[in-house]
């Protein structure tokens, strides 16, 4: 934990304006890593001050850091703050329970109390991946608190495609979708029994090796920032420590990464008045189309897409002046 608190205080070193930073201690006693990042030029804080703050929840695996490139531009007019999700980072790592919906409720419940702790009326909520999910089940249970709903490349919303039999023109026959080679099956069933970053740990000294291997991409991403490791060595030790909210990501997944209680099936549930701003990177993994099912789900609803070019999973380290740009233009609706 001590080498993770030396890596991010590196990332954050780079940013410019005024940065609070300090564990939130919620009423069970977990606590919660949290950035509060405000314009330095004081003749704005009063200004400032009485808008709607952004708040920043990452995805899986991630924590504060990966936000750099984004802290200082979207805090200019507002107050911006992040923090590292319950079992992430460094925040509280507690034991989460193996059933989904018990496991999803621990995360929104820590959030909850977070903002309580904060004394925060309504926010911005921005969601990246799974902090997506996590957002979007927050705002459906505290839409009161919740201004404007902001998912980037959110994880979790599609429901997974059943295999089915295909009748060919009413001939009786039956087409089979192709079923996987049985040592990927074996493969799939072997690692369900792992966390998903168990191999990350069972690596030991040769860990933070096996993430630049696996992930050049994140060194490449912030390579104008930092010309060493810093980034790949943040994310190894995020998720060297002992597993909690991986746990809980695994009970609310299905193998291969699909959610067992899947998003699309609650929009509905969200407040017809709720704005519903939706990002994804052209070249993610996550399938955009699923915003246009959001909006037709929503109907009428306030709910926008917006396709960021030449950006993958990571749309915010992708292209961040792009991100930054249609982040602030979004926030700018509200105040």
């Amino acid at each position: 934990m001590s080498l993770l608190k030396s890596a991010e205080s590196k990332i954050l070193a780079c940013l410019q304006n005024d940065v609070w930073s300090r564990f939130v201690t919620l009423s069970n006693q977990n606590r919660i890593w949290t950035l509060k990042v405000t314009n330095k030029s004081s003749h704005k804080h009063k200004d400032q001050a009485a808008k709607t703050p952004l708040v920043m929840v990452h995805g899986f695996g991630g924590g504060v850091g990966l936000w750099i490139r984004n802290l200082d531009t979207l805090s200019c007019s507002r107050p911006v703050y992040a923090f590292d999700l319950l079992g992430f980072g460094r925040s509280s790592r507690p034991s989460f329970p193996s059933d989904a919906s018990l496991a999803e409720e621990q995360f929104i419940t820590s959030i909850e109390q977070w903002r309580q702790s904060l004394g925060l009326e309504r926010m911005i909520l921005l969601g990246h991946s799974l902090g997506g999910y996590l957002a979007t089940s927050y705002t459906i249970q505290y839409p009161e608190r919740v201004s404007h709903l902001i998912l980037v490349d959110a994880w979790g919303f599609p429901e997974r495609p059943q295999p089915q039999l295909q009748g060919s023109g009413g001939q009786g026959s039956e087409v089979k979708r192709v079923s996987p080679p049985r040592w990927v099956k074996a493969l799939v069933s072997l690692f369900s029994f792992f966390n998903p970053l168990a191999v990350i740990r069972a690596a030991g000294p040769w860990g933070p090796g096996l993430v630049n291997r696996l992930r050049p991409d994140f060194k490449r991403k912030y390579e104008d920032l930092f010309d060493d490791d810093t980034m790949t060595q943040y994310i190894y030790h995020c998720n060297a420590q002992n597993p909690s909210g991986e746990v809980g990501f695994k009970a609310m997944s299905e193998s291969l990464g699909w959610a067992k209680r899947p998003m699309v099936q609650r929009v509905h549930l969200l407040p017809p008045s709720m704005p519903v701003s939706m990002l994804y990177g052209e070249r993610s993994w996550v399938e955009s189309s699923t915003g246009n099912t959001v909006a037709q789900i929503r109907g009428k609803s306030p709910t926008s897409i917006t396709l960021i070019e030449d950006a993958s999973h990571h749309v915010y380290a992708d292209q961040p002046e792009e991100f930054n740009r249609v982040v602030e233009s979004i926030c700018n609706t509200v105040d």
